[in-house]
């Protein structure tokens, strides 16, 4: 079996690693299950995590990215924790009884092959939990937009993955890091609390794009913000080009998602 690298021997946090926690919101039961405790990957989770203290930690965070003590918030009640062998790496349902106990799967063989396992199985928790307390337009929002939501607070609570790419290829709303490199751009460009006015524009009613971005966003539609953001992309490179500097990291590498439900006859 592999070294297994434990909390105490990370690295000491750095300022944007530590917890967003300006205000302390009520915490749901959280509740872990391992489904197999002999399995090398609930090792892996076991030793990296410590659970009475950074499960917590990232629901405040989450939940101080996207709202303030007077927004309105799902009413989620519980959120346990299921480890276990199946196709795929980690997603999250709601239960069959009721959908304010949520379940967020992840996959105990993918945390035997991560090479920084605390930092990427926090990254991994924290953009769940974006899913258990985020606004969804009813059911009816843009699917990417949901993504990349997860992904900019996991991006702003200093958990990005080191193989996200920073680009401006294809559509906005391509999900993940993809968009959420983007909802930083409009977080930046109209002030903090920009992405704050996005998911709180889901809470009520169908999904309605033009509506949305325009009253979050200067009314100006999304596409011809994704406009500006490609132009931006491009004119960092052209300067870091003339400067000599190497792409930084999230410039190079690739998207691997992480929200994808096994098919029923594979979730054993």
């Amino acid at each position: 079996m592999p070294a297994i690298s434990r909390p105490e021997q990370a690295p000491s946090a750095s300022p944007a690693t530590l917890p967003i926690r300006k205000h302390k919101f009520p915490t749901p039961k959280l509740r872990v299950h391992l489904d197999d405790i002999s399995h090398e990957g609930s090792s892996v989770f076991l030793s990296n995590i410590k659970g009475n203290e950074d499960l917590e930690t990232q629901v405040q965070n989450v939940l101080n990215l996207l709202y303030t003590p007077d927004s309105v918030r799902p009413g989620t009640r519980s959120v346990t924790f299921v480890l276990r062998q199946y196709p795929g790496l980690a997603y999250t349902t709601g239960t069959d009884l009721d959908d304010d106990h949520k379940e967020i799967h992840i996959n105990l063989a993918y945390l035997t092959r991560v090479k920084e396992p605390r930092h990427e199985i926090l990254g991994v928790i924290c953009h769940e939990l974006v899913h258990c307390f985020q606004w969804n337009a009813e059911g009816t929002c843009n699917g990417g937009l949901i993504e990349g939501i997860a992904d900019w607070v996991r991006l702003n609570a200093g958990l990005s993955a080191t193989h996200w790419k920073q680009e401006a290829e294809g559509e906005w709303d391509g999900g993940y890091q993809h968009t959420g490199y983007f909802l930083e751009f409009l977080e930046q460009r109209f002030g903090k609390g920009t992405v704050r006015k996005i998911n709180d524009g889901l809470r009520e009613g169908k999904y309605d794009e033009k509506k949305l971005f325009s009253g979050c966003c200067g009314g100006k539609e999304v596409e011809e913000l994704w406009k500006e953001y490609g132009h931006e992309l491009k004119n960092k490179a052209e300067r870091a080009a003339e400067a000599g500097e190497k792409p930084t990291a999230t410039e190079v590498g690739k998207t691997i998602p992480t929200d994808t439900p096994p098919k029923h006859e594979d979730a054993q």
